[in-house]
């Protein structure tokens, strides 16, 4: 296990239960966490297939069980896991913390989807605290535009004094935030990043500057990130070294390990072409190139 800091942000190259022992009791106000989904995704030497669903959700209870020792009295805990898993992290977690939403992450879709069977366009997440008449939510800092007559100026006749529809509403449970493309600004090289929009939803709501935001399974580093923005502590867990040196980038915590200068992944990703499409696109040109031709002579 190695630890690096600055300014009141840690990343810790480690497994993720033995890091959080490092962590002292009733200390987190707000964690994070975005496990391996056992689902088969191609994560850079991290299983993400366990030998049953049995044995996955073992491993899953464990550090969820130590995640809650690690939360204050009135701290905050957000979990998300593959729609097939989550009834059972809803069943364990209602028995240990208050759940007060179960949040829908909408998206769109990519090009590929499902032929035999509806696929999946979202991914859910626990909102869970250990107080449920002490927590922190500060509505106001995440309001967004109401979708109502407040755009049209219509009137609530049914209030005493008649006046104008709120233009502003804490979000309901279903977020529509795009999913980390190539070719965004804040794409790393990871299959499964976070938007930055979801987490900073997140700890805006359930943190207060000065705060210790943690996530075990901290991947791009964008919970960390995002928290550096807004002011919060922050904790990172990661297993990977390739991970590991995209946090210790975007924090800018170092920028060289065991000798290598952290850099950034090109942004733009291009699938190299197959056989089949490079023959077709070769067909295509010379056509092209035939008709400017006729035009020409025409």
């Amino acid at each position: 296990m190695k630890i690096f800091e600055k300014d009141g942000h840690k990343i810790i190259w480690g497994e993720a239960i033995e890091a959080l022992d490092t962590i002292e009791d009733n200390s987190i106000d707000l964690l994070f966490a975005d496990p391996p989904y056992n689902i088969g995704k191609k994560l850079v030497d991290v299983p993400d297939r366990w030998q049953s669903d049995g044995s996955y959700l073992k491993w899953c209870y464990r550090w969820l069980n130590v995640c809650i020792s690690k939360l204050t009295h009135h701290g905050t805990m957000y979990v998300m896991t593959s729609t097939q898993n989550m009834p059972y992290f809803d069943l364990f977690l209602r028995e240990k913390l208050s759940i007060l939403s179960r949040i829908v992450w909408y998206y769109d879709s990519s090009s590929v989807q499902a032929r035999k069977y509806f696929g999946s366009l979202y991914e859910p997440i626990l909102h869970c605290v250990k107080n449920e008449k002490h927590y922190t939510f500060n509505a106001n800092d995440i309001l967004v535009e109401a979708r109502t007559g407040a755009v049209r100026k219509l009137i609530d006749y049914r209030k005493a004094v008649p006046t104008v529809y709120n233009s502003k509403k804490v979000p309901g449970n279903v977020w529509h935030i795009p999913r980390v493309r190539y070719r965004m600004d804040e794409y790393e090289n990871h299959p499964t990043q976070k938007p930055i929009a979801l987490l900073e939803r997140i700890i805006k709501a359930s943190s207060n500057e000065g705060d210790l935001v943690v996530d075990p399974f901290s991947g791009t580093f964008t919970t960390s990130y995002v928290a550096k923005q807004l002011k919060r502590k922050s904790v990172g867990i990661e297993i990977n070294e390739e991970y590991v040196k995209i946090g210790l980038r975007r924090l800018e915590i170092a920028t060289h390990l065991n000798g290598e200068r952290l850099r950034r992944q090109p942004k733009i990703y291009e699938e190299p072409l197959s056989e089949k499409q490079t023959s077709l696109f070769e067909k295509k040109a010379k056509w092209n190139t035939n008709s400017r031709k006729r035009s020409s002579a025409s």
